[in-house]
């Protein structure tokens, strides 16, 4: 997206998801497609020859094939000259220093550090032995290099990218590489280091704060998932990325043949010998044409490097056991770290997510190193299964779906009252809060998106049609609107910050292949918000949001994590403003959070401005990011917004402002889907469907029964009466299974003393309630959001 941050990460984020919105499969098998035909990401060709290149390189199943041991002989080959290049380089006394301030330069036996000899892992020794054993990878930012280090020689300038392996580009800074090798970077434990650093961390699994570890962890094990592909069935392999939970190989076998369930097992056997055998992963700088004869016979690296490398640079390539891979890492030190491993399921895809491409088999996988955490993540995957949204939302009849409007859900009468009760919640907020609510054009000339830089970026993901011989489109945000609403008047510094909230239609025009429930649609209502405010008013406005996201994620019983994202290497406006920007950020996390309390994204943050990624875990301990608050420049410029400064000084009389896009649920279909997970079902009485059921044990009491839900229907309450023939132990059954969260038992002695029996969902009776205290007792549960 171009101008709103909260697009991406509202809708399913960097993760799994958005995988496979690129090119996973539907049930069917095949890749699905905008509802716009002929949208969706292309290979440029002349004609399906090119666009099928798997041809014959892969012919069946075939055990440990032949050009395993030819790619070997070549990639010795190099290896032998890019040893000789090595050779060459002159060790110089280099120091590092650690998170704490400490600063080493030396073995425990007193031999000095050199660049182009001591590792990271040599310095976690000189710690203790355990710190470096238990360490996933390093992060290193450079204080200086080398003299005689060269990105470029080492792969990693020119800007070369391997397409598939969750890469970016290379990240060079303003100043070019050597500035870009001051910037933190991850680092292969047992890669020499260039030159003196200003800060090394040693990455583990487990940090809860910082998930680069896991990355790179699930990234290897990607790798050995290829490896095992290659050695049971000669698979052509294509790419293999880390998920957010886990990774996935895209291999080639035909036309003909695919995975199957029965796969699993020898896969799973075979990953378990690799790991046993503690192959050391090898990084190895390439040629182009040094990749093009390793690779030579696999259509598909080929077309990578033949595409994405530019002629006289240089890549790289990652070697364990038999295995080699274009790659631009870090990995772990050897296979032998991946104590547990499970092949998890299988789809089919096609290459670069084209439909029009060659058919490719996905297998996916997780694993851990640690036996127990992979026993730990079944058990939950079973949890995740019986709280799944989808199974859920249809035992429950709050919402279904249908083929005549893919990805678009239909809000049963239940769903609605959960959907229009978050709705509620966040309109109370916005009461308290001093925001306005707007409302907006559901449609648009294509103009509006061509001023705010959307259409240059997103128009694939929109549903575009012809007004009288002019291109409209449906908004699939809300931020451009509002800017035309602010423009709309003369300003003035008085009236900010104004703060428009909007609960408008949107529609995103998302792949059908990537449609799941209410996770990924396209028609959605996201709880939007976008500040105008002065430069001044930054922090306050932050800090503002940031105790609105913690009010409503305290409600929802879950908690979170803060991470700044700053500025990025294609960031637009001035870097001056940026630091400002930034430092009130800052400033503001630590008033909310407490310094320490929140996580350095360093250059992540969107191309318009910084932003904070709040990460929220629901019961299951699981990663949602939903909320956001980010910082816009570009918008305002576009928009040509100013307001009046007040200033008599000539050139200060008008200023831009600067536009906070916030949102708490993100879309609330999205959060409906997480918090139906969340709860299991069992929603709390406030934002409950189904609240009350009244039984009577005996039909002489109905209408005692309808009077009672009546009074409890005037008071806003759901309520219903079991008029059913079914015995009463089955009434009680039937109500605690649909989520009632009380069951009002009448009897004889209730008629006559004016009362219910009360029992809950969890089937405690807790006894016999006056009607008018029952009431007051379920509205203070409403008045507490419980």
């Amino acid at each position: 997206p171009a101008a709103e941050g909260i697009v991406t990460d509202d809708e399913g984020g960097a993760s799994e998801a958005e995988t496979k919105g690129k090119g996973d499969a539907s049930k069917e098998g095949l890749q699905g497609r905008r509802a716009k035909a002929g949208s969706g990401p292309k290979i440029d060709a002349e004609d399906d020859a090119q666009k099928h290149i798997g041809g014959d390189s892969f012919t069946g199943r075939n055990k440990n094939p032949e050009w395993l041991k030819t790619r070997e002989d070549a990639y010795a080959s190099v290896k032998s000259a890019r040893s000789s290049e090595l050779e060459k380089k002159v060790p110089v006394p280099i120091s590092v220093t650690m998170p704490d301030g400490k600063v080493l330069e030396s073995n425990k036996d007193g031999t000095k550090f050199e660049a182009w000899r001591t590792s990271p892992y040599d310095v976690a020794v000189v710690i203790s032995q355990g710190l470096a054993d238990s360490a996933v990878v390093a992060r290193v930012t450079y204080s200086d290099v080398a003299p005689d280090y060269d990105p470029a020689e080492d792969g990693v300038g020119g800007g070369d990218v391997l397409m598939g392996e969750g890469e970016d580009e290379a990240d060079e800074a303003d100043g070019g590489a050597s500035d870009a090798m001051k910037k933190p970077q991850l680092w292969d434990l047992t890669r020499p280091l260039v030159g003196s650093v200003s800060k090394l961390e040693l990455l583990k699994f487990d940090d809860d704060h910082d998930s680069d570890a896991k990355t790179v962890f699930w990234h290897s094990s990607a790798h050995m998932l290829g490896e095992a592909l290659e050695h049971l069935y000669g698979c052509r392999l294509t790419i293999g990325p880390p998920l957010a939970g886990g990774f996935y190989y895209d291999s080639y076998m035909g036309s003909k043949d695919a995975f199957r369930e029965d796969d699993y097992k020898p896969i799973e056997a075979e990953v378990s010998k690799i790991a046993k055998k503690k192959q050391r992963f090898e990084r190895m700088v390439v040629t182009k044409d040094e990749a093009l004869s390793l690779f030579a016979g696999n259509p598909f690296k080929e077309q990578i490097i033949k595409t994405k490398i530019p002629d006289g640079t240089r890549t790289t390539v990652y070697k364990c056991g038999d295995l080699i891979d274009l790659c631009r890492g870090p990995h772990v030190v050897h296979t032998g770290k991946v104590k547990a491993f499970a092949a998890t399921r299988h789809s089919a895809t096609n290459w670069l997510g084209d439909t029009d491409n060659d058919s490719l088999q996905r297998m996916y996988g997780i694993s851990f190193p640690d036996k127990k955490m992979l026993k730990v993540w079944k058990e939950n995957q079973e949890k995740a299964k019986e709280r799944d949204h989808r199974r859920i939302a249809a035992k429950q009849e709050l919402i279904m779906f249908h083929d005549l409007s893919a990805g678009s859900a239909f809000w049963l009468p239940h769903g609605a009252r959960i959907y229009n009760k978050l709705i509620d919640f966040i309109k109370s907020h916005y009461w308290k809060r001093g925001y306005d609510e707007v409302i907006t054009p559901n449609v648009y000339n294509l103009d509006l998106w061509h001023k705010s830089g959307h259409a240059m970026h997103y128009k694939d993901a929109m549903f575009c049609f012809d007004v009288e011989g002019a291109e409209w489109a449906m908004k699939p945000m809300n931020c451009p609107g509002h800017c035309l609403m602010f423009a709309g008047q003369i300003r003035s510094y008085r009236d900010l910050p104004l703060r428009y909230a909007d609960f408008g239609v949107l529609h995103r025009n998302e792949l059908s292949g990537a449609l799941s429930g209410l996770t990924r649609v396209r028609r959605f209502q996201q709880d939007d918000a976008h500040i105008f405010c002065r430069e001044d008013q930054i922090e306050d406005e932050v800090k503002g949001a940031l105790d609105f996201m913690k009010s409503v994620y305290t409600t929802f019983g879950m908690t979170y994590k803060l991470e700044l994202s700053t500025r990025p290497k294609k960031a637009l406006g001035e870097k001056a403003l940026w630091d400002r920007a930034e430092a009130a950020l800052a400033r503001a996390m630590d008033a909310f959070a407490g310094k320490g309390g929140w996580r350095l994204n360093p250059g992540d943050g969107a191309f318009y401005g910084p932003k904070i990624d709040i990460k929220v875990m629901d019961a299951m301990e699981r990663v949602h990011q939903c909320a956001t608050v980010q910082l816009d420049f570009q918008l305002p410029i576009r928009f040509e917004l100013q307001y009046n400064t007040g200033s008599k000084v000539k050139g200060e009389e008008f200023a831009r402002p600067i536009i906070v896009h916030r949102a708490m649920l993100g879309s609330v279909e999205r959060m409906f889907a997480v918090l139906c997970e969340h709860y299991g079902g069992k929603w709390p009485l406030w934002l409950s469907p189904r609240q009350v059921m009244l039984i009577p044990v005996h039909q002489e009491w109905f209408e005692y029964c309808e009077t009672v839900r009546d009074r409890l229907h005037d008071e806003g309450f759901y309520v219903d009466v079991d008029l059913s023939k079914a015995t009463f132990q089955k009434k009680v059954r039937n109500a605690q299974v649909a989520q009632y969260n009380f069951q009002l038992v009448v009897g004889k002695a209730e008629v006559e003393n004016g009362t219910v029996n009360v029992r809950t969902r969890e089937n405690a009776v807790e006894g016999e309630k006056k009607v008018d205290e029952m009431i007051e007792m379920l509205k203070q549960l409403r008045a507490e959001y419980k």
